[in-house]
């Protein structure tokens, strides 16, 4: 039996000089923002691992509970023989819980974390080591469109976006993801985990955990853009901060300055004042409804929705055609 090899395609470089254009831009604004997508460095990558451990977080393990009653249903309406593309991969544990389910003919995994990537489909090969395998390294933040030559016309491609990171894009940002992701999917669709609206200490907790891991992730951001922006920030500077703001029904994490300080970088500076804030994350909360709204807006036919008691969280499938 020959083992493949995955294959490795690299479009995203974290040191590239528009990436650190648009870190510095955020640093400037009033208030100063930083994309989420600065999270995931290597120890971002692990240190989010940690945090799908914890008991205040949620949605991972409520999201495997769906998977893994609803699994077989979910294979059912798929159907085998698709092209997977996992979107935010990580260490793909999640798609190799759905690939004796789904019996993909071939497994894309993307994600910004190149090196990460790297590591987690060498071993996703050794198990399934008749299994196409490709990785994407890139920042599908921007736009969800695969690089040419990753999709045939012979691929029925699926979707895969599990975790409720569709809650990171504003509903503009997510509506405008998701037609991008419908224009790639002709034949196939999109199987996407969505958080859903919940009492506020529920939410709070999650993303402000005893231990201080997602303190410890949201640090970490400030580290990644001292390496890809130049910036010179010191982490011990900064505190975590996380609240649901019900109005825009969303969480916002921040980091908060302890002190009075300025921060530099090689073509400028900031000052930020104590109790000043840097903005690094949105997570929306959707109602089922209004996503199955946002779903239908780009152009999909929402066949199924499998959710968790009370309606806490919910996976969606939706046709692209």
């Amino acid at each position: 039996m020959t083992r493949r090899t995955p294959r490795f395609i690299q479009t995203h470089d974290g040191d590239s000089h528009d990436e650190r254009q648009d870190a510095i831009a955020g640093l400037a604004r009033m208030p100063a923002t930083a994309s989420p997508k600065h999270f995931y460095d290597r120890l971002g990558s692990h240190l989010f691992d940690a945090i799908t451990e914890l008991p205040e977080y949620y949605p991972t393990r409520t999201e495997a509970a769906i998977f893994s009653t609803h699994g077989q249903a979910m294979a059912d309406e798929i159907g085998g023989g698709s092209t997977l593309i996992d979107l935010g991969a990580g260490n793909c544990a999640k798609a190799a819980r759905l690939l004796p389910l789904l019996e993909p003919a071939r497994y894309v995994a993307v994600d910004i974390s190149a090196d990460y990537l790297r590591d987690a489909l060498r071993k996703l090969q050794g198990e399934h080591p008749q299994l196409d395998i490709v990785g994407v390294g890139m920042d599908f933040s921007r736009s969800p469109a695969l690089p040419a030559g990753v999709l045939s016309g012979d691929d029925r491609p699926v979707f895969f976006y599990p975790g409720s990171s569709i809650g990171n894009f504003t509903p503009d940002e997510a509506l405008a993801f998701l037609r991008g992701v419908r224009v790639q999917s002709s034949g196939g669709g999109l199987l996407i985990g969505v958080d859903l609206v919940k009492p506020r200490p529920v939410l709070e907790a999650a993303y402000d955990d005893a231990l201080g891991v997602t303190a410890a992730f949201n640090l970490n951001l400030l580290r990644n853009l001292n390496r890809t922006a130049g910036t010179n920030f010191d982490p011990r500077q900064w505190r975590h901060v996380a609240f649901f703001n019900e109005r825009e029904s969303r969480i916002e994490m921040h980091l908060e300055a302890r002190e009075a300080l300025t921060v530099g970088w090689p073509s400028g500076e900031r000052r930020f004042e104590r109790g000043e804030r840097l903005h690094t994350e949105n997570s929306y909360k959707y109602a089922p409804g209004s996503f199955t709204q946002l779903l239908e807006q780009a152009g999909f036919r929402t066949a199924r929705r499998w959710a968790a008691s009370g309606d806490t969280f919910a996976v969606f499938w939706a046709r692209a055609s």
